[in-house]
């Protein structure tokens, strides 16, 4: 680090801590001292290891402490003068490291809360809640900061509500159904579901189409609360006022600003090339709005009707019941909807000898109140590996390809920042080799990653060369987490519901596929950027919540800021090795195994749904083809008299040949044929999505459509790993 002990900074309410650029680097683990002779892309390894070395010695806990201190101080949501403090001070880290650094404003259309008023009523009349209650504990210092934001549903309606109340579990599809089984019509009511299951915005979405009259989304103990161990702040988990903010946009339709589906909204955007926000399709049109359980719990306890299904029973100390009635509420919700300016900081460091390949990482910096888990756990690993990097650039290292450090703004509220600068440059993402994001970059000890096939044997190998604070290598502490797991709940399934089989294990890992919720989806989803998402997890319920801050972070994530310093360093070898690489170290082989795994449940699926008439053999045969010339790819790419510049040019190929430039039905912005985020998942990801959400349609016409669209996507793919030299 560059910055003067001693020295301090004011931006806008911001005390920046400094510190000694020559102080000795603290470390609670070494780097390896065992790297392997060889890796996937290097013709010279060895070189690439002394790199790794110096690099790995440079991320520090304690910087990395203060850097999370620092971007925490004050709560900082999108848009506010805050947050634009937090982009001076990321921007000014980047510089002190010789990137090339921009801070980029786009004017963007967002909600800010003018009202939140909810009042619940009993059978009689008699009023029995009036909120949001303020969130408060017994200790914490940073509860009572005056520019803490009302909880609120970005991208909520306004509306004024009066009405009969519905339980409806998680507010997933098959909870709708059940209600509609029990002839329980939420048509014009006010629904009340609890978090978790899939995403807030599908909750709002169904019960928009199904024409309730507004939603309450709360936070059961059950889930989250108490039911899981101690609430904060005796433990990690939410306390009784806890609230869960978040956006509601419809994020499988379209991410970013929902006045610019496809393009981005820069400040000199005339007006004329907005839609109206009424025509967004990426929007509820009823209010929504979150509660804590302290709020819920009387709305819950004076519902009547039958007993709720024993699975929805949540732990708060009472029997549910699914209404409606008798108990109403009433619902005040008041939105400021204007244009508004958020800052992504953006340093770059230019490549030697490919500079239009981009080597993209990726972290948004905007928090709901605080963030200190999410995201800035996340910026602060990130500006590690820029420590690491830039300690690197002034012993006169230069990456062969351009890399680029990014702090996106606004991801809380929609994916915006990434989503808009990704747009901005479309042309350039054609050469992008790779994405790689973290976001909730340290919430406990255990590591987890979600990718494209073709990066995770990538991804597991960087891997095995960053020591763990537990001892050995962050791959052995992942396996042995994973393996505890697998022990402790052999029945678990976490795709439960979706339409897919296991992925193939890698090394023993099994990694997850990318869904959506976080900013890696303009790039995989829309532009076809290979893309990975990192995370060390741990027992955390105060997501979204003044909670997540500071305080919480030292006592429940990571005391130590170790935790922060292992991710800085597998995010900065991901960089290093992915810019350096003489041939793009992607495996394809994996990823045709992948696909044709996808498809063969499908076809199980299809047949269970009595749609066996389907014919999946042509889809199959191009995903045997794709993984058979993936095979092929893989040994080319191991060919030390290899032609370096034709390989990586079709290597970087391959992911775009699988986007359809027409996109998903009813869903055109997002073109990729095998990931996309569910429609009623919102965030998991669901494979082969054209194909598999026409089976739960039970639409054969389009199913068989579907079918076509991916065989030749899949062709096109093999066709271009066919080329190889």
């Amino acid at each position: 680090m560059l910055i003067r002990a001693g020295a301090c900074l004011l931006l806008a309410g911001f005390v920046f801590a400094q510190t000694n650029p020559s102080a000795k680097q603290t470390s609670a683990t070494n780097p390896s001292a065992n790297p392997p002779a060889k890796a996937l892309g290097f013709r010279n390894f060895a070189a690439q290891t002394s790199l790794d070395q110096k690099f790995l010695q440079v991320p520090d806990p304690t910087l990395a402490g203060q850097e999370l201190k620092t971007l925490t101080a004050v709560p900082h949501i999108a848009g506010s003068k805050e947050d634009y403090a937090t982009a001076k001070y990321v921007a000014q880290k980047f510089r002190e490291a010789g990137l090339e650094t921009k801070i980029v404003p786009y004017r963007v259309m967002m909600n800010f809360p003018k009202k939140i008023q909810v009042t619940a009523y009993d059978a009689n009349g008699k009023q029995i809640m009036s909120g949001p209650t303020p969130e408060h504990v017994s200790d914490d210092p940073y509860q009572d900061d005056k520019r803490i934001v009302t909880a609120f549903n970005g991208y909520s309606a306004s509306g004024d509500v009066t009405a009969e109340v519905v339980y409806a579990n998680y507010g997933r599809p098959q909870d709708f159904a059940e209600l509609a089984a029990k002839h329980i019509d939420v048509r014009g009511k006010i629904v009340i579901v609890r978090y978790g299951a899939n995403f807030r915005g599908v909750k709002a979405y169904l019960a928009q189409q199904r024409g309730a009259a507004g939603v309450i989304i709360y936070s059961d103990p059950a889930d989250d609360g108490y039911f899981r161990g101690d609430k904060y702040p005796q433990g990690p988990y939410r306390p009784a006022t806890g609230v869960q903010r978040g956006s509601i946009q419809y994020l499988f339709k379209y991410p970013g600003d929902p006045t610019t589906p496809g393009f981005a909204s820069t400040p000199d955007l005339p007006a004329s090339k907005r839609i109206p926000l009424k025509d967004a399709t990426n929007q509820p049109t009823i209010p929504s709005t979150p509660l804590s359980y302290h709020d819920a719990a009387p709305i819950l306890k004076a519902l009547g009707g039958s007993e709720s299904p024993r699975a929805w029973q949540g732990a708060l100390p009472f029997t549910y019941h699914t209404g409606p009635g008798p108990v109403k509420v009433h619902m005040v919700l008041q939105q400021d909807y204007a244009l508004h300016t958020i800052w992504d900081v953006i340093g770059k460091i230019p490549g030697t000898q490919y500079p239009d390949d981009w080597v993209i990482v990726g972290n948004h910096r905007d928090a709901w109140v605080y963030g200190a888990v999410d995201p800035n756990s996340g910026t602060a690993a990130m500006l590690e590996a820029v420590h690491g990097v830039g300690t690197l650039l002034q012993q006169g290292w230069k990456p062969q390809r351009t890399v680029v450090f990014s702090s996106w703004d606004a991801e809380e509220e929609g994916l915006i920042g990434s989503t808009e600068w990704a747009e901005q440059h479309t042309a350039q993402m054609a050469h992008a080799v790779a994405y790689f994001n973290v976001d909730v970059g340290v919430s406990g000890p255990n590591f987890g990653a979600e990718a494209v096939p073709s990066l995770k044997p990538f991804l597991v190998s960087i891997t095995k060369l960053v020591p763990s604070p537990q001892g050995g290598t962050v791959y052995d502490a992942w396996l042995s987490s994973q393996k505890q797991a697998a022990a402790k709940h052999p029945n678990l399934d976490e795709h439960a519901g979706q339409a897919q089989r296991s992925s193939p294990l890698v090394d023993g890992i099994q990694m997850g596929d990318l869904g959506s919720g976080s900013d890696y989806t303009p790039f995989i989803q829309h532009l076809g950027v290979p893309s990975t998402d990192i995370g060390s997890s741990g027992p955390y319920g105060v997501y979204h919540s003044t909670f997540d801050d500071y305080t919480w972070f030292t006592k429940f994530a990571d005391p130590t800021f170790v935790y922060l310093q292992q991710q800085a360093r597998v995010l900065g070898l991901e960089a290093l090795h992915m810019a350096d690489a003489d041939v793009l170290p992607y495996d394809y082989a994996v990823y045709g195994e992948e696909v044709v795994g996808y498809l063969e449940t499908a076809q199980k699926k299809a047949t269970k749904a009595g749609m066996s008439n389907l014919n999946f053999d042509a889809a199959l045969a191009a995903a045997q083809r794709f993984h058979e010339a993936g095979a092929r790819a893989l040994v080319a790419e191991q060919n030390p008299n290899g032609q370096l510049a034709g390989q990586n040019t079709i290597l970087r190929k391959v992911e775009e040949d699988l986007l359809s430039q027409r996109g998903l039905p009813n869903r055109p912005w997002f073109k990729h044929t095998v990931y996309a985020p569910g429609e009623y998942t919102g965030y998991a990801a669901v494979v082969i999505p054209g194909v598999n959400e026409a089976i739960d349609a039970k639409d054969a016409a389009r199913a068989d459509s579907q079918l076509e669209v991916l065989t030749r996507a899949l062709d096109r793919a093999a066709t271009t790993l066919n080329q190889m030299p």
